[in-house]
């Protein structure tokens, strides 16, 4: 397995950063889409720049530096429009497009204004002959919106995981650690093992339990 193989396996095994630069442009990739011109790709356009701008690597300077032409940047600007109403219509903020919303000109944060309302009332969105679905749009983003929860949610189960692997640690042993578990579990235990558990693993048990004990750590802590 060459270097190259290695960073791939390590990326899939949930390891993204290992995961070779050159493997996805980013800035490219948005910039791509914009030229397309496909009107399904640019509805997807709103999903697109919210998981393109979790990139470090993104950056809207780069993504124009791809285009040379006037009219793609135009229709970079429509579509970052366009995408501001879609957030604004569920009331997700996301910090660059605060940044974002805040340097446009009025005349476009009344454009983002129009489109939200055009959205909510099911009306299409139209610019320059090009017009978008509000039910393929709103659709294209609600599943986002529930994927991105479904991440976070495992993200948090991942932390919760590894905070209290990382909190047992600090109390028990790796064996006393395999003791606690399996007693919590049900699992059989040897005579050997049960006697160990009631002689050393049982009082960190109770100790920890101890409400007042509990109270005056977090106290301390707080201090």
């Amino acid at each position: 397995m060459d270097n190259r193989e290695l960073m791939k396996s390590l990326s899939r095994l949930g390891l993204p950063m290992f995961e070779p630069d050159e493997a996805l442009d980013v800035n490219e990739t948005v910039a791509e889409v914009v030229k397309n011109g496909d009107g399904r790709l640019w509805e997807l356009f709103p999903v697109l720049l919210a998981n393109a701008s979790e990139d470090y690597r993104f950056s809207f300077e780069k993504v124009r530096q791809r285009l040379p032409e006037e009219r793609d940047r135009h229709n970079l600007n429509r579509l970052c429009l366009l995408s501001l109403s879609l957030y604004a219509l569920y009331h997700l903020e996301f910090t660059w497009a605060a940044k974002y919303k805040k340097e446009l000109p009025p005349k476009e944060k009344e454009q983002v204004k129009a489109w939200r309302k055009d959205l909510e009332s099911g009306q299409p969105v139209t610019w320059e002959g090009a017009e978008f679905s509000p039910e393929r749009l709103k659709k294209n983003f609600e599943l986002y919106v529930e994927q991105n929860a479904e991440r976070t949610r495992r993200r948090k189960e991942r932390y919760d995981e590894f905070s209290l692997a990382f909190a047992l640690s600090q109390v028990f042993s790796p064996k006393q650690t395999d003791l606690f578990r399996r007693k919590l579990e049900g699992l059989p235990m040897t005579k050997t093992e049960q006697e160990y558990y009631s002689r050393s693993v049982k009082k960190k048990v109770l100790a920890l339990a101890n409400a007042e004990l509990h109270a005056l750590a977090r106290k301390l802590l707080e201090q």
